[in-house]
């Protein structure tokens, strides 16, 4: 690997796991749905069908946060949803202690990092603040690029360049960690960053693309990769 001055970080199933947070809120929020006249889908299968078919047009930016739990409140026969974003967004947040749990090694990663004068940020999809927030659980305490706030997302090149600027490095100087074979491994070498591929589940890597340069299997395994040279003089 290139002489690293920047590493930026993706956030879920890279520093830390949510347990289905934003499911889990959803669900607990039929009793409000319930208790003003909405309607049920079903059993409790129909509704996490729902659930997750909505999160996952979210997580690949068709539609906001925001837009998902109006549509939530729709599909259940209410209207007048700014109360129920408000409420929902607010559980997320107030959850994530509840849920949110570090990967093992976050801190110690990052306390070496630091001493080896390597600049670190977190680029993630997803919603601000609940991102933030969760970033902060896991320990990880810099920057945090939220693609809500910077309305660019992974894996665009665009997102990686706000990535670039707020670690103050190039390209090639820079790795961005992560598992997610395509928003982060692809996206960000073909951004021209360098990339790590976190593999802690033991996942195969997708056929279609290249092979990733590194792997990890525990994010303490990036101290091995990144050179302790790395230091700026």
């Amino acid at each position: 690997m290139d002489a690293i001055r920047g590493i930026g970080f993706d956030l879920d199933h890279t520093l830390a796991i949510d347990n289905h947070l934003e499911r889990v809120c959803f669900l607990r929020l039929l009793r409000s749905v319930a208790s003003r006249g909405g309607r049920s889908l079903g059993t409790l299968a129909d509704e996490i069908d729902s659930v997750d078919r909505l999160l996952a047009r979210q997580r690949i930016g068709a539609i906001t946060i925001d837009e998902t739990v109006r549509l939530f409140v729709a599909e259940r026969g209410l209207t007048g949803s700014d109360w129920f974003v408000e409420t929902f967004r607010k559980m997320a947040v107030e959850s994530v202690e509840e849920f949110v749990v570090p990967l093992p090694g976050v801190e110690q990663t990052m306390e070496e990092l630091q001493k080896r004068g390597i600049q670190v940020a977190v680029l993630t999809n997803g919603w601000d603040p609940l991102q933030k927030r969760k970033a902060e659980q896991a320990g990880f305490h810099g920057q945090v690029l939220v693609c809500s706030e910077i309305a660019e997302r992974k894996p665009a090149a665009k997102a990686f360049e706000r990535l670039l600027r707020a670690l103050g490095t190039d390209p090639r100087q820079t790795c961005y960690v992560g598992d997610d074979p395509r928003d982060d491994v692809a996206g960000a070498e073909q951004a021209g960053l360098q990339a790590v591929w976190v593999d802690w589940e033991g996942r195969e890597y997708p056929a279609d693309l290249p092979p990733p340069a590194h792997t990890i299997h525990t994010l303490v395994e990036l101290l091995a990769v990144v050179p302790q040279c790395a230091r700026a003089s």
